[in-house]
């Protein structure tokens, strides 16, 4: 990795001061008016939180579907325990903002500037931690037309900001890795909160990657895992495997064991899954032509299950 590219990875991401904001213009035509997190009830444990592809906004429901609250605009977004992270596109070419919001507060206590367009999100199982992957054009390696990734990390105790995935020391096999076409994406927390897992993609190979914040190193598990959302139990990963061009399929992964398995959902599915409990893998796909929450079991059994009208599901844990 060379010297310039670690310090654009770690300019890429410019903390900001919070004030109050307005409506946001989305790329594609909606309007999307402004809400506060405070509208979001996060001690209900169990119920799902999600963006709405209606119109932009965060919803919280019960596994029926009935409304319980409602938040801002994002184009992604994930909860846990009373944080909110919420990332949205501005009106300018490869221009997002990162708003974190808390249980404790009207206004967001943290927002960030991001060079790239939304792509995924996620926080820590304590909201000590918040994490986000946007994409981004521009980087030297890449062919024309094609997008690289950047994962960024914020420590909300301290205001720690570990800054991109690509500061971070990689080891694949047991050696440094110093590919410079590195990009990383699809951030989820153990509950140590230091302890994180995503994908590293290089060379037309991807890996998943187990982190650690305190030696800033990522080390090399287990090739072929993308987007990895780590279960309740810490022991099994939830992740996309690559099928062919363009093509993806639902797995679980077990940590301690080794095995994989296939879910019952056979069709394509580009995201990252979440783990709406201990049993039940959630995810969104397109369906009748636009984005649609589903949900399957993560044994492999049974069928899916649509849920909602939208993308970014995750589960409030109190």
């Amino acid at each position: 990795m060379t010297r310039a590219r670690t310090l654009l990875g770690t300019l890429l991401i410019v903390a900001l001061v919070a004030t109050a904001v307005g409506c946001v213009l989305w790329r594609r035509g909606a309007v999307a008016h402004g809400q506060d997190a405070q509208h979001l009830r996060f001690g209900r444990a169990g119920t799902v939180v999600y963006v709405d592809r209606d119109d932009g906004r965060v919803r919280q429901v019960t596994r029926t579907g009935r409304e319980v609250g409602a938040g801002p605009a994002c184009h992604r977004a994930a909860v846990a325990a009373s944080t909110l992270i919420c990332v949205r596109a501005l009106s300018g070419p490869m221009t997002s903002q990162v708003r974190v919001h808390t249980g404790r507060k009207d206004e967001p206590e943290v927002t960030l500037s991001v060079w790239g367009d939304p792509s995924r999100a996620r926080v820590s199982p304590s909201g000590n931690l918040v994490a986000w992957t946007v994409f981004r054009s521009g980087d030297s390696y890449a062919k024309t037309g094609t997008f690289s990734t950047t994962a960024g990390i914020y420590d909300l105790r301290d205001g720690t900001h570990h800054g991109s995935l690509e500061d971070f020391r990689p080891f694949v096999d047991g050696k440094p890795y110093t590919a410079e076409d590195v990009n990383h994406w699809g951030v989820t927390f153990a509950r140590d909160d230091r302890t994180f897992y995503a994908t590293m993609g290089s060379r037309g190979r991807t890996w998943l990657m187990r982190g650690d914040l305190r030696e800033r190193t990522l080390t090399a598990v287990r090739e072929g895992v993308e987007c990895p959302s780590l279960a309740p139990d810490g022991h099994r990963v939830a992740y996309k495997k690559r099928l062919g061009e363009g093509r993806w399929r639902l797995h679980v992964l077990d940590l301690r064991r080794g095995t994989d398995t296939a879910l019952a959902e056979s069709a394509t599915v580009d995201d990252q899954p979440s783990w709406l409990d201990d049993r039940t893998v959630a995810y969104a796909k397109r369906a009748d032509g636009a984005p649609t929450v589903f949900a399957v079991p993560a044994d492999g059994s049974g069928s899916p299950r649509r849920m909602f009208r939208g993308v970014s599901p995750t589960v409030t844990t109190g």
